[in-house]
């Protein structure tokens, strides 16, 4: 892996230009389906709104799909919001029985995208530390170097190195004195045969991991609509598709972690969203609208006149949506790893 270490710098930047971003991609969808484009009223395709679009690189379909960087800022908020906070004690007490660093803890941040984690995490922790951001997008490491956290809770100095490379080469040696791997909103766009690599990588290290925002398959809008069920029953079997864990996410991390000997907690980590959010709250509803066509084209009629509604219904205000997470934190016995 290409390594770049930079000092941790202030707020992050305005949006630097037009290059796509991964991670952190619940709700996101790739395209139209068979039965063609859903548009909302204004004409908008609900599968192509800037903020959602997952795209390949031109000239490069191998290549691990891109995000847009504003849909995780967008979002950066409700994730602060949502994360458990009830896992947290439990942590720094795992963190407190590890033996002194002079760098302070090393933590891992796997798929760190635009660094939300980092901006979340390393403010609620005592002690300096040092952030190690893995990411295959190499703008997307530079943005969470330059944003992310100056000061531990303490005050202690916050500092960050950048990985670029997957999840596959993530091995034990690789998290060689790590106190900590964290991850956000990733678990769901995760294979099985992955998620047993990340848990064979931290138990072998012996290091805890936390990993939150995994979607848990259930959605509750308010006021209720006939047809909330069908677009959410199809929107998780477009979660599972090519093999990705989707909704089944958590159990199979808790399991994989389980078999190695790790003490797993789980806590459920929900969206929120209301009056206040209508434009996460909207961004959300075209692409977790879009995907459910994609996945049963059959929906496209009936759900764009649904799409329709629901917006009209967000931009009045009048619209409450619960996204259900769940949060994580495997709790591996220690090892030589971390000392």
């Amino acid at each position: 892996m290409r390594r770049t270490t930079a000092p941790a710098a202030g707020p992050a930047p305005a949006r630097p230009g037009p290059r796509d971003a991964p991670e952190e991609a619940n709700g996101v969808i790739s395209g139209a389906g068979p039965a063609g484009p859903l548009t909302d009223r204004s004409g908008r395709p609900a599968a192509e709104c800037d903020t959602l679009r997952l795209r390949q690189t031109p000239g490069r379909p191998d290549e691990p799909p891109r995000y847009a960087p504003e849909w995780l800022r967008l979002r950066e908020p409700a994730d602060a919001a949502a994360r458990a906070h009830d896992l947290l004690d439990p942590l720094r007490t795992r963190l407190a029985e590890l033996p002194t660093r002079a760098d302070g803890l090393v933590v891992h941040d796997v798929g760190c995208g635009t660094g939300s984690m980092g901006r979340w995490l390393a403010p609620l922790l005592d002690g300096a530390q040092h952030w190690v951001l893995h990411d295959h997008d190499p703008y997307l490491l530079h943005f969470a170097a330059v944003a992310a956290p100056r000061a531990a809770a303490d005050g202690s100095r916050v500092t960050v190195e950048t990985r670029r490379g997957d999840l596959a080469r993530l091995t034990p040696d690789a998290l060689t004195g790590a106190a900590l791997l964290t991850a956000s909103a990733l678990l769901d766009v995760l294979t099985g045969e992955q998620v047993g690599t990340l848990a064979a990588a931290c138990a072998a290290a012996g290091c805890p991991a936390l990993l939150t925002l995994s979607v848990a398959g259930r959605v509750d809008l308010t006021p209720a609509h006939p047809l909330d069920a069908e677009i959410a029953d199809a929107f998780n079997e477009h979660q599972r598709r090519t093999g990705m864990l989707g909704p089944d996410a958590v159990d199979a991390t808790a399991e994989a972690f389980a078999e190695h000997g790790a003490t797993v907690r789980t806590h459920p980590s929900p969206w929120r969203l209301g009056p206040g959010e209508t434009a996460l709250t909207a961004q959300w509803l075209r692409g977790w609208v879009g995907a459910a066509v994609e996945q049963r084209p059959k929906l496209r009629e009936p759900a764009a006149r649904y799409l329709d509604e629901r917006l009209a219904a967000c931009a009045a205000g009048e619209l409450r949506v619960v996204v259900h997470h769940t949060d994580l934190l495997a709790s591996c016995r220690p090892t030589g790893g971390v000392s």
